[in-house]
């Protein structure tokens, strides 16, 4: 029997030690982060700072990856497939985790199987901004030249399940608006056509749009999120300027392979957690709009899925088919 113990128990044993030897060296090499969007945007932008964080405290790179594609979806595809060994995580967004499984027929990963979840990084909310040179100066104004011209204006989006249509679509049915979709490939093209007059408006994350805003080549009329952002405190909310009841806010979060060691995710966990704290990240944070969102790797998973949830209720009411 004792034999038989051992012979069964063995190979749980290997595996412990080498866990536990793998967590105790990790890292010894760099960490690729992928950026499932092109350089510019929100993600970008909060990507970086949470590597450059990472590579100080854990003495390795951690490289950016921009890996744009199909809403996001191909990024995360990559990771998903990955090695869950620590060294590829997904710099990931609402649309990717919680929007996309209900916009899309099928997906080539799961949300919750094939992720596991390390944190919140953080939440920022977007801003709605029109071509300097279209004739309106608030929320009621723009419904109200939407609604004179049905179908003649156009916004501008990162696709089909990101931040622009996700908070555009929801403006669109809460006003009553017909507004034409001008899908981008990524966040600078956008933003480029928008300033050159070729769309005429967008909802996007606050980073991505505020140094436009500032030097007047944008206006920026409301945030979309429930309470004003303390990046731009004089602006109102589009709930308080004209829609109530509208709420829409993009949210980050890094997530790394099924299957990855608990200690490997704790101790990046409390990594990027350390870094969102750090004065610096906090004050480059809020002068973009965005609120350090740090979480524990259980409170994020609950919260993913509790978003996914949430969004398929707003895809349903849209109308959005799947895609």
């Amino acid at each position: 029997m004792k034999r038989l113990l051992c012979k069964l128990m063995l190979p749980l044993l290997v595996v412990l030690a080498t866990t536990e030897t793998v967590a105790q060296t990790y890292p010894s090499r760099p960490i690729r982060l992928v950026v499932p969007f092109t350089p510019g945007g929100s993600t970008d932008i909060l990507a970086r700072t949470v590597g450059q964080k990472m590579t100080e405290a854990l003495g390795v790179q951690a490289l950016i990856d921009n890996r744009p594609g199909a809403a996001g979806n191909l990024g995360a595809e990559i990771v998903a497939k990955a090695k869950p060994d620590g060294y590829t995580l997904l710099v990931a967004t609402v649309g990717i985790l919680a929007v996309n499984p209900a916009l899309y027929a099928t997906l080539p990963y799961d949300p919750v199987r094939n992720f596991s979840p390390v944190t919140l990084v953080a939440i920022v909310p977007n801003m709605l901004v029109v071509n300097s040179a279209l004739p309106v100066r608030s929320v009621k104004e723009l419904i109200a030249l939407a609604k004179a011209r049905p179908g003649e204006l156009k916004y501008g989006s990162s696709g089909a399940g990101g931040a622009p249509y996700l908070a555009v679509e929801y403006f669109k049915l809460m006003a009553g608006v017909d507004i034409r979709e001008i899908p981008y490939k990524g966040a600078a093209q956008l933003t480029t056509d928008l300033i050159a007059g070729e769309t005429a408006l967008t909802i996007t994350g606050i980073p991505a749009l505020l140094a436009h805003v500032k030097a007047g080549r944008l206006r920026a009329l409301a945030v979309s999120s429930a309470k004003r952002s303390a990046a731009v405190p004089d602006l109102p909310t589009i709930s308080e300027a004209g829609l109530p009841g509208y709420d829409v806010s993009t949210w980050f979060g890094v997530v790394a392979p099924a299957g990855t060691a608990n200690d490997i995710v704790s101790r990046l966990d409390t990594v990027i957690g350390k870094g969102l704290r750090q004065p610096d990240v906090a004050e480059r944070l809020a002068a973009e709009g965005a609120e350090a969102g740090s979480s524990t790797p259980e409170e994020f998973g609950a919260f993913i899925k509790a978003e996914i949830v949430r969004w398929a209720k707003v895809i349903k009411a849209t109308g959005a088919e799947p895609l």
